[in-house]
């Protein structure tokens, strides 16, 4: 096969990148007529997503990192907008307009800092959101206010009056504190492309809050100031538990919603639900599914051909993560969903086995098409990752493709190769929030590195070239998935997987408690050693020793750092990492011995080359 020219490749990679995004760009505001959704003269209807970190990041939980908080930056807010389309959905749902929290960690970001004072940064984030959207084709429904506490709502503007939550329905100064947000966000002018936001058509909707409870006047006076803002857009109820009568009456709201998650007092399910809904929708208003999840895959698949059959305008599966820019996904462990369900990542791993990732993602796609009466097109081949930079061999992760199913790592002395194969089948969902990948094999010397894309379609082009990178030693890595890099066990430590947001997200670790301990062989000698751990109650150090030949040990000092930023709204746990280094004398064996209720989520031992 010839090598392909400059512009064969640079014509690869952008007809790639336009199948992804698919049919971009957006030429009318969606309108309503009767009960159904308008995109120009056509019944706009969708199947696809909530996306609560596209406006605001709550899962950023590195090891180290002691504030979960962050705004998105291009390269992630594109891969999720760039998912949605890739999957058939043409509407995502961000989470609220956040408001700044008295117990916030210093540097959390959030867009309303008092009444009247707004984050510039936080909403030139929301700028470019919709600069995205309107280039990938997708509608956004934005909720204005939050009910509950997690990103500040309704309790946090009533705090800075100094009275109780619920007064925000109905104090007069309150609501209107409330209404220069509104003033602010509807009339601003995007600093990217100067569009003002009532002028944007990627805004599907605004919805008056999420899963809120207001009095029917708050929500006619807060739909009717929207309107007398805004005459392009819909207003979405925000009273999303049930249908409320009143809804239906109030002529500025265009669109009523529900969300469905498990209850134990109900037997109904969201299917029989959602045609009772329908039924009471029909001929009135359109009605949207705002929120569903937290059951197997046969229910959220019969869920999804309830929303197909009784015609209602769409359903927004929760939730989607998107990449991470420092490498793979972010990751949100769902406590009320019974410890079992993570926000979702497209194409799915093995990783999220317990609750079907990969078969519901693809039931997914194939029902976000299907409602709007296409075929899913073949995935295209993904996109070249970009590899970042790389100072050890045992620490290598990238930026990844849109559809990628598994990446290939390739090693080079020279940056224009001879590329050979360092890592093959590698999953950029195995490890949260750690490098993706360890290249044990290297030899000593100075490397070049490239990453590779993988799906059904095929091999992507080679990410950009990386180096050199010195290789002086090597690295065993255990993520403790299982038991199978360990040489030894005693006591009765085992491999956990639940209360994994309180583990910062870690997805398995080695859970034990005092005499309970790992041991591991290297096959030369250890140079030095680092251990992850999480400490659900008090801080109790491990006891760390070597051995030349596993049966004689000795104790080594042993060093440790902090990483606690607060338990937060999930119960964090206390991180602390263990480390050792210049360890002489040829000792072979490591053995990690608990003193008390800890969890290990990372072992790396640093140990010398083999000679050639």
């Amino acid at each position: 096969m010839k090598p392909l020219s400059l512009f064969s490749t640079a014509l690869l990679a952008f007809l790639a990148f336009t199948a992804v995004r698919a049919e971009p760009g957006l030429r009318d505001f969606i309108t309503v007529r009767g009960d159904q959704l308008m995109e120009g003269d056509k019944p706009f209807r969708f199947i696809s997503f909530d996306l609560p970190n596209l406006q605001l990041i709550e899962d950023n939980l590195p090891f180290t990192e002691t504030n979960p908080w962050r705004l998105p930056d291009e390269f992630e807010i594109r891969d999720g907008l760039m998912t949605v389309r890739q999957m058939g959905g043409t509407v995502v749902r961000t989470y609220v307009l956040s408001v700044v929290r008295t117990n916030d960690p210093p540097g959390t970001p959030r867009h309303v800092l008092g009444p009247g004072k707004f984050n510039e940064e936080a909403f030139r984030e929301l700028d470019l959101v919709l600069q995205v959207a309107n280039e990938q084709g997708v509608r956004l429904i934005i909720p204005l206010v939050d009910n509950w506490k997690w990103q500040g709502g309704r309790a946090e503007y009533a705090g800075f009056r100094d009275k109780d939550r619920d007064d925000f329905w109905t104090d007069r100064q309150l609501i209107e504190d409330f209404k220069q947000t509104i003033h602010f966000l509807v009339l601003r002018t995007n600093t990217l492309t100067g569009v003002r936001y009532c002028d944007d058509k990627a805004v599907l909707c605004w919805e008056t809050g999420n899963e809120i409870s207001p009095t029917t006047e708050w929500t006619r006076e807060i739909a009717r100031y929207i309107k007398s803002l805004d005459t392009n857009h819909l207003i979405m109820d925000g009273r999303a538990w049930e249908l409320q009568p009143e809804s239906f009456t109030i002529p500025e709201i265009d669109i009523v919603t529900t969300h469905h998650y498990p209850n134990p007092r109900r037997t109904t399910t969201f299917a029989q639900l959602i045609q009772e809904n329908a039924a009471v929708a029909k001929g009135r208003k359109p009605y949207i599914v705002g929120e569903f999840g937290f059951v197997p895959t046969e229910q959220m698949a019969a869920t999804m051909q309830a929303i197909i059959d009784t015609g209602i305008s769409g359903g927004l599966l929760w939730s989607l993560r998107f990449r991470d820019r420092d490498g793979g996904f972010y990751w949100h462990s769902e406590p009320s969903g019974g410890n079992l369900y993570k926000g979702f990542h497209w194409p799915g791993s093995t990783t999220g086995a317990a609750y079907d990732e990969i078969n519901l993602m693809a039931s997914v796609r194939q029902y976000a098409f299907a409602i709007r009466g296409l075929t899913p097109p073949p995935i295209p081949v993904p996109a070249p990752p970009r590899l970042l930079p790389v100072t050890d061999a045992a620490a290598i992760s990238w930026q990844g493709s849109v559809g990628a199913a598994s990446y290939t790592v390739e090693r080079a002395p020279k940056a224009d190769g001879p590329w050979t194969m360092a890592g093959t089948n590698i999953d950029e969902s195995f490890a949260q929030y750690r490098p993706l990948f360890n290249d044990e094999s290297a030899p000593k010397g100075k490397w070049y590195y490239r990453v590779r894309a993988k799906n059904e379609a095929g091999l992507s082009e080679p990410s950009n070239v990386v180096g050199p990178v010195a290789v002086t030693h090597a690295t065993l890595v255990d993520e403790l998935a299982d038991f199978s890099k360990v040489h030894a066990r005693q006591g009765q430590i085992e491999i956990t997987t639940r209360n994994c947001r309180r583990a910062k997200e870690d997805a398995r670790r080695a859970a034990g408690n005092a005499g309970d301990a790992l041991i591991y062989e290297l096959p030369t000698s250890i140079e030095g050693f680092r251990v992850f751990t999480l400490f659900p109650n008090n801080i109790v150090d491990l006891k760390c020793s070597i051995s030349d030949d596993g049966q004689s040990y000795h104790d080594v000092p042993v060093s440790k750092n902090e990483y606690f930023g607060g338990a937060g709204d999930y119960g964090f746990w206390e991180p602390v990492l263990y480390h050792a280094g210049n360890i002489g004398g040829g000792a072979k064996f490591l053995k990690i011995e608990l003193t008390g209720e800890t969890q290990i989520g990372r072992v790396e031992i640093i140990h010398a080359l083999k000679p050639k």
